[in-house]
């Protein structure tokens, strides 16, 4: 053979590991070049023709800022043509997710952050789409029509939903991915990000968002994929090397999102006799745990595989007391924590949020998707001294599972939105849990009547700091007296889409009067809170940070500036749709109160 095909060949190697690293630090338009650049390389069979499809069916999702019994503002939204496209604005046929910007992490109620999440994993919320046929995907568009830009990963899952058999494996690859970035408008866009080619069909897309750099809420109005029923052949240029061998630093590699199997990295090989550890064996032992605190999960794993000294720290449970798997949820499974379970016999904080999905695991593994009345059980006999319990959007709990949790009487935060918590068990919960600092029952759809948990909560929950009865359908001016009149420590209070509390029945100012310590109060799209409303918050809640008076048409620009001189830590308030506010008012308020993010939208 001529020398000049190995060099050739290595030419060839450097040239394309050119283009790819040139593809993840260009911007998107140079992005789109390298793409068309690769793709064009590629051959298609003539009657495999593209195939364009709109999302058939929502499957799962994380959060959504509408009702659980309507279309507005929901992820459901997403499913077929769009609704809006290609206008511009808020609109309520549009899928919005439950957050934006950062407001949410400076709450009362906000959790601490885990210690170990990889940097790199930013995700905040997901939803998942199904598609009518299986594709190879040759791309994906978003179509956002309100400050796009929180999409940061797109996803394709090789399970068929609608297979009348379960699959013999399920994967999950990175088509996108991308850190949050700040998009300056708010005009409609069609996003459609450069993706990579996978070698399997796929009719299952997820998007993971981050709102974090978000002005105002994202609105997803559809989701297109695009694809071609038969594998693209490759032409022999672009055959010789596998673009993925290339890939390394991507995060899934980098940080464990696609390795092949967890249990791989989280299994302990057997560590012969070998030489000794120089120096690094006469550290204190406190001093070298201190420097594994550092490393993520998978390092962690790697590192207890070479040495024994190493394997004893790496394998400490106190290297385990925050163990945070929602980054690996992709490829958690039961063999993963079966190898994790002897190291966590001190583990306080455990996020399992997102795993389990497609019977990644299973019940009897875990002994979210995979969570049942069982697992429930288990969680309150073997951790009777649980603090803090998330089953946010575990909607598919029966409700008799959650009498469970009543036996976890030294709970102190316990997240149950958009469950089907019923409220016999709700009540016995309150009754025996009176150590409960934060309680979030938002979209609890279940409940028959608020005011009855209200004063259950007013009597029995006397340390409670922060409540979430975001869109409770019943509660009225009787359950807030209660729970004004029991509740004295409350700092955080989400009464947002509530529409049975009144202003004429006094019931806010009562708030104001009850409530000195409150620093966050949402009472969105109430359209009677007033004038003196507002001016017994400026007169009584003086530690207020944030306020949601989004839709109410009878609140003046002149008891807003009252509120703002009063109020002087006051960060958010967002007085959108509000009919006597309008956008001279919020420019005059702006000028004098730089410091105060207040937010204004229009009805288009």
């Amino acid at each position: 053979m001529s020398p000049v095909f190995p060099m050739l060949t290595v030419l060839t190697m450097f040239y394309y590991m050119c283009l790819r690293r040139r593809a993840r630090t260009a911007t998107r338009g140079e992005m789109m070049n390298s793409h068309r650049t690769i793709v064009s390389n590629s051959r298609t069979s003539p009657l495999n023709a593209e195939v364009v499809q709109y999302a058939k069916e929502v499957v799962d999702f994380s959060s959504h800022y509408g009702s659980e019994n309507s279309m507005s503002y929901t992820m459901w939204n997403l499913a077929g043509a769009p609704n809006v496209f290609p206008s511009s604005g808020d609109f309520t046929q549009t899928a919005v997710f439950r957050t934006y910007g950062t407001w949410w992490d400076q709450c009362p109620s906000a959790s601490l952050p885990f210690k170990r999440t990889p940097s790199n994993f930013q995700s905040q919320d997901y939803v998942e789409l199904t598609f009518e046929q299986q594709v190879y995907p040759t791309a994906v568009h978003v179509l956002e029509t309100y400050h796009p830009g929180a999409v940061i990963r797109i996803l394709a899952c090789s399970a068929n939903p609608y297979s009348p058999s379960p699959p013999t494996e399920v994967r999950w690859e990175i088509l996108w991915s991308e850190k949050p970035t700040k998009v300056n408008a708010s005009q409609a866009r069609q996003f459609k990000p450069c993706i990579k080619q996978i070698n399997f069909p796929t009719n299952l897309i997820r998007l993971e968002v981050n709102s974090s750099l978000l002005d105002y809420y994202t609105e997803l109005d559809a989701v297109v994929l695009h694809g071609m029923k038969d594998k693209p052949l490759l032409s022999l240029k672009t055959s010789l090397i596998d673009m993925n061998d290339l890939e390394d630093d991507d995060y899934e590699e980098k940080d464990g999102c696609g390795m092949d199997s967890l249990d791989k990295k989280f299994s302990s090989a057997a560590l012969g006799e070998g030489p000794n550890n120089g120096y690094f064996d006469k550290l204190p032992y406190e001093l070298i745990q201190l420097i594994l605190n550092h490393l993520s999960l998978p390092d962690l794993c790697r590192l207890a595989q070479t040495c024994k000294l190493l394997n004893q720290h790496c394998c400490d449970p106190l290297q385990y007391i925050h163990l945070n798997l929602q980054p690996y949820w992709a490829k958690l499974n039961d063999a993963s924590l079966e190898f994790l379970q002897a190291r966590c016999a001190l583990v306080q904080w455990l996020n399992l949020s997102w795993t389990g999905n497609r019977g990644f695991i299973s019940v009897l593994g875990f002994s979210s998707h995979f969570l049942n009345e069982s697992c429930l059980e288990v969680i309150s006999e073997m951790c009777p001294h649980l603090q803090d319990l998330n089953l946010s959007s575990c909607d598919k709990l029966p409700p008799q599972a959650f009498n469970h949790i009543a036996k976890l009487c030294s709970l102190k935060r316990l997240v149950l939105y958009r469950t089907k918590v019923e409220q016999t068990a709700l009540l016995s919960i309150l009754n025996f849990c009176s150590e409960l600092r934060h309680l979030s029952l938002g979209s609890c759809v279940m409940i028959e009547d608020y005011d009855v948990i209200a004063s259950m909560i007013g009597a029995k929950c006397k340390k409670l700091q922060t409540l979430d009865l975001w869109r409770c359908k019943n509660i009225t001016e009787n359950g807030i007296a209660e729970l004004a009149s029991g509740c004295l420590l409350l700092e955080e209070l989400d009464l947002g889409w509530c529409p049975t509390l009144q202003s004429s029945t006094g019931c806010f100012a009562r708030l104001a009067h009850q409530l000195p310590n409150l620093q966050k109060l949402f009472l969105t799209a109430n359209r009677s809170v007033c004038d003196t409303d507002i001016e017994e918050l400026a007169s009584n809640c003086t530690r207020l940070r944030q306020l949601d008076i989004l839709g109410t048409r009878m609140v003046s620009p002149v008891s807003l500036r009252k509120l703002l001189e009063s109020c002087k830590d006051l960060s958010l308030l967002d007085v959108s749709f509000c009919s006597q506010i309008d956008n001279r008012a919020v420019l005059e308020l702006n000028a004098s109160f730089p410091k105060v993010l207040i937010k204004k939208s229009f009805t288009q």
